[in-house]
């Protein structure tokens, strides 16, 4: 048998088949991690799915993150768990022993995500999902978990030692206690919590629609190990009543680690400072949420579990830095194309067509109507200087190649754009415009 499964044996998980009286059991870890790779993989396939059939449709199944300003962006949630000897361990129980296992566990993750949320936003890096983490029904780039009113409330009387009842204020002790029953969808639902606990199971709200979730699911998995396997060490190491040291160790976990846990509303202005004070994380954007790939730890943690050596963690922030910068690279350079040779030239088209017909009007003696064409023209012709200054901005960064500078003059751009079209006639701009994307008349 492996060390890992001696270890959870120790906890007091539940065997699935006894060799003898003295051994301890010989678990199947296999179904564990079978599940999830046939998810992944049904999600990868429904996505080919969906794009071969709308290309044999004559049209595009687009799966970038956020396409559009101002409208929800697309993501993935991965429910994910730790199904045991046919025993979901983040199922409260209905036994004190249940229990213990159902809140070791939770504290591990706890401990895991506090730990290495930098490897979890690195799991869901990209230039689509930069611009959709935060808002519009998106959680924030900052990794916390969300547990529930009921769940903070135990973890808070394990921490301080008691529980709170009607009758009042008791003791919690492990292997003696019982938990309250907790409700099986205690989710947050306006989706502001990246890793949120949903009554036995976590749901990780942050992988982008584009995105294989198969990264998410490595690192959980790797980072889970790790912090079981610190527990163990910690409760392998002392003596006394288990249930005691349990407790202990627990309470101590909690207290140290509970600065991740967050149940306010990540869009608020208040969260990103409020996460600062707390040591958390914030990797805003793919070359911040990569780094940790380069991180000497976070590669040793990797290898120690043969799930990655050096090489290859190296490997990967090379391939995620070149792809992050080819892809704004060619997002700048298309925005020039289309803002220069389709864009421009309708602009000038209708600021000329304006100032013919205003010429015409004053030749003709006209008032009426005279100042409003003014107006317009004047607006016209304030965008179409502008427009001009913000391609020979994007142009100069994309010489120089560096993706930020790409991104800061692709928004300025799209801001100069989005106003042009508000001023030019529908039949003559030559892309859908937005209600026209977004309503059907």
């Amino acid at each position: 048998m492996t060390e890992v499964e001696d270890r959870l044996w120790r906890l007091g998980i539940p065997a699935k088949t006894r060799h003898n009286e003295v051994a301890p059991a010989q678990f199947e870890l296999a179904p564990m991690f079978e599940d999830l790779n046939l998810a992944v993989d049904h999600n990868m396939l429904i996505m080919e799915v969906l794009k071969q059939t709308a290309e044999a449709n004559g049209l595009v199944c687009l799966l970038h993150e956020k396409p559009f300003e101002g409208v929800n962006g697309s993501g993935k949630h991965c429910n994910w768990s730790i199904a045991y000897g046919g025993k979901n361990l983040l199922s409260p129980g209905d036994s004190p022993r249940d229990n213990a296992i159902f809140l070791t566990f939770l504290s591990a993750i706890i401990r895991a995500v506090d730990l290495h949320a930098d490897l979890l936003r690195f799991a869901t890096a990209g230039a689509g999902n930069d611009h959709r983490l935060g808002a519009n029904e998106a959680p924030p780039a900052i990794i916390s978990i969300f547990l529930g009113d009921e769940l903070s409330a135990v973890m808070q009387a394990i921490e301080e030692g008691t529980r709170t009842k009607r009758t009042g204020r008791l003791t919690f002790k492990f292997g003696v206690d019982t938990l309250p029953a907790l409700p099986k969808d205690s989710t947050d639902r306006n989706r502001t919590s990246p890793f949120a606990f949903t009554g036995n199971k976590f749901e990780f709200r942050t992988p982008g629609a584009s995105q294989n979730c198969a990264a998410s699911q490595t690192v959980l998995n790797t980072i889970v190990a790790e912090s079981i396997d610190a527990i163990c060490d910690k409760l392998e190491a002392r003596g006394g009543d288990f249930n005691t040291e349990l407790q202990n160790l627990l309470q101590r976990l909690i207290r140290k680690h509970k600065r991740v846990l967050f149940s306010g509303d990540g869009y608020g202005d208040a969260w990103p400072k409020e996460a600062a004070k707390r040591g958390l994380p914030n990797l805003a954007d793919t070359l911040e949420a990569i780094a940790p790939l380069e991180d000497p730890a976070n590669r040793a943690l990797f290898a120690k579990y043969g799930v990655l050596t050096e090489g290859e963690m190296a490997s990967r922030h090379e391939i995620a830095a070149e792809d992050y910068a080819s892809r704004i690279l060619i997002e700048g350079k298309v925005a020039l194309e289309i803002a220069r040779s389709m864009i421009r030239p309708v602009v000038a088209d209708e600021f000329s067509r304006l100032a013919t017909a205003i010429g015409q009007a004053k030749k003709d003696g006209l008032k009426v109507g005279v100042r409003g064409l003014t107006a317009l023209s004047l607006k016209l012709g304030a965008g179409l200087d502008d427009l001009h200054v913000k391609c020979e901005k994007i142009e100069k960064a994309i010489g120089k190649g560096v993706p930020r500078g790409i991104l800061a003059a692709l928004g300025d751009l799209r801001s100069t754009v989005d106003r042009l079209e508000m001023l030019v006639d529908d039949a003559k701009w030559p892309l859908p415009k937005y209600r026209q994307m977004l309503f059907i008349y």
